[in-house]
């Protein structure tokens, strides 16, 4: 991918990635069984992106507004210590989180989708939204991934941050 000098320049900074979840890591639909499990999809690329991206020292956090098992089970799959779910107002989630990582927010980026996310770009270095995100969010970010939500969208992320930092290997 292509991605314009300005966008890479801010992506150099980013020491933490705060993903959603429902909506950028899935594609917001949330199934039912009979009995009541709860049932999300996870794009298998962006298990292996957020890997990579880990392995090369940048922090991921998950911040949802929603609690379930099956994101503590993802997260516990893909190692990312930063989850914290039910949130009402992200805001104070993502600032404690950086204040303990010692980050600034030009080194912090959030990928979201909905309207309670506005909250978190107006305090990250990186406001990254997804083409079927609400408009509001759409036009309030610096970028808006290719990739829908639950299609791989952390992949495209892990890809732009590489390639700030010169890292992306192919």
């Amino acid at each position: 991918m292509i991605f314009p000098p300005r966008l890479l320049e801010a992506a150099r900074a980013i020491e933490l990635v705060s993903f959603d979840v429902d909506g950028v890591l899935t594609d917001g639909r949330i199934v039912y069984t009979d009995d009541g499990r709860e049932i999300k999809a996870f794009h298998v690329q962006d298990g292996a992106a957020i890997k990579q991206l880990m392995a090369g020292g940048i922090q991921v956090a998950l911040l949802t507004g929603r609690s379930s098992p099956v994101v503590e089970r993802r997260a516990a799959e893909l190692g990312i210590r930063h989850l914290q779910q039910g949130l009402t107002d992200k805001g104070p989630a993502l600032e404690a989180l950086s204040r303990s990582l010692h980050l600034s927010p030009a080194q912090v980026a959030h990928v979201g989708d909905d309207l309670p996310d506005l909250v978190l770009f107006d305090r990250v270095g990186l406001a990254i939204s997804v083409p079927n995100g609400h408009p509001e969010v759409r036009r309030r970010a610096d970028y808006v991934t290719e990739t829908r939500g639950g299609d791989g969208v952390a992949r495209e992320v892990v890809e732009l941050l590489m390639r700030a930092r010169g890292t992306w290997p192919y």
